[in-house]
């Protein structure tokens, strides 16, 4: 016979093992609730492939999304900022002191782009001693300092990289010539339909000097423009385009490599008609194609009045008459002429 004391014992230890166990019961629930919340918010969405079926992205970096934010801080969320924050800062604005009439300096030029560059190197703390208007070798080696330290291709020679980061640099929308628009109806001496912002035959703005020779495309990064020239060097058509924010349009002569009639930016969320690609970097290809357009509703990325001004992310968007004209013009093959 159990005695109460006895009973009073084996209740207690009942007791004491159901609460155990309801204990693990919640603990493990918990946790595992939490395991899914946290999967669920940490998912991820990789870029699509362009259209052709490689896995090079094109017009990198440009045809984002600038309302996109990206989580900088991980699964917490605590921190968001715009999405190109980490590819890029703002170009330097040009000072008010001087700034360089040439497109390029380096040895052998002498004048008062000279003197505007050494004495931009003498306040940055590069150069010592006084301007004097001849680039020597201190000068270059100054130059080739300053690349070093800011991280820029490093030649001795000043472009529009080093010329920006000594804040010398024009400003570049000065250098864009801009036509009449055409008259309705009109088209170029192939037949084509011309653009708002583009011209033909002698309407043209002439070639930029070393820009080639016999059949091929022009495209002048500091003028946003392009020509394309026949093997009688006619200028069939030229147009304003929409060229890189970056350095990263190659100059030199290329040729068109790949085609494809619709493709899609690196992020997956443009669509790039008619690309016409030039240059293949590390992160994508570099070509010509028309405006894009957002891949969730089919809007465009900028009009074709803001053609003529860099906002790209290394492609050149063109408005849709000359998209066509070039689609037709640049074959595989076809020299591309990059000053």
């Amino acid at each position: 016979m159990v005695s109460a004391r006895q009973r009073s014992f084996l209740v207690l230890a009942i007791v004491v093992i159901a609460a155990a166990c309801l204990a693990v019961a919640i603990a493990s629930g918990g946790s595992s609730g939490t395991e899914r919340v946290d999967a669920a918010s940490a998912s991820t969405t990789e870029p699509s492939a362009t259209a052709d079926g490689s896995a090079a992205p094109d017009d990198p970096i440009g045809a984002t999304d600038t309302t996109e934010t990206t989580d900088t801080t991980g699964a917490s969320g605590s921190t968001t900022v715009p999405a190109e924050a980490d590819l890029v800062g703002a170009d330097p604005t040009t000072t008010d002191s001087c700034v360089i009439e040439e497109r390029s300096l380096g040895g052998g030029s002498t004048g008062a782009s000279v003197v505007c560059l050494q004495e931009a190197l003498i306040a940055g703390g590069f150069l010592t001693g006084t301007a004097t208007g001849t680039y020597d070798n201190a000068t270059a080696a100054a130059v080739e300092k300053l690349q070093t330290e800011r991280d820029l291709f490093v030649d001795g020679k000043v472009g529009r990289e080093t010329a920006l980061s000594l804040g010398i640099w024009p400003d570049e929308q000065s250098m864009v010539v801009r036509t009449p628009i055409p008259e309705p109806g009109a088209v170029d001496l192939y037949g084509y339909p011309l653009s708002s912002v583009a011209s033909s035959g002698p309407d043209a703005p002439p070639l930029p000097d070393g820009s080639g020779s016999g059949r091929r495309l022009v495209y002048d990064r500091m003028g946003q423009r392009v020509w394309a020239i026949d093997e009688n060097e006619t200028v069939i058509r030229s147009w304003l385009v929409s060229g890189s924010k970056y350095n990263n349009e190659t100059p030199g002569t290329h040729e068109v490599y790949s085609r494809s009639d619709v493709s899609t930016a690196w992020n997956g969320k443009a669509f790039l008609p008619k690309m016409v690609r030039w240059l293949r970097t590390d992160i994508g290809a570099i070509g010509f194609h028309a405006i894009p357009l957002h891949r969730e509703d089919n809007t465009p990325y900028q009009t074709e009045a803001e053609l003529g001004t860099r906002l790209s992310g290394g492609c050149q968007r063109q408005a849709n008459a000359d998209a066509d004209f070039l689609w037709d013009f640049a074959q595989i093959g076809t020299p591309v002429v990059v000053i």
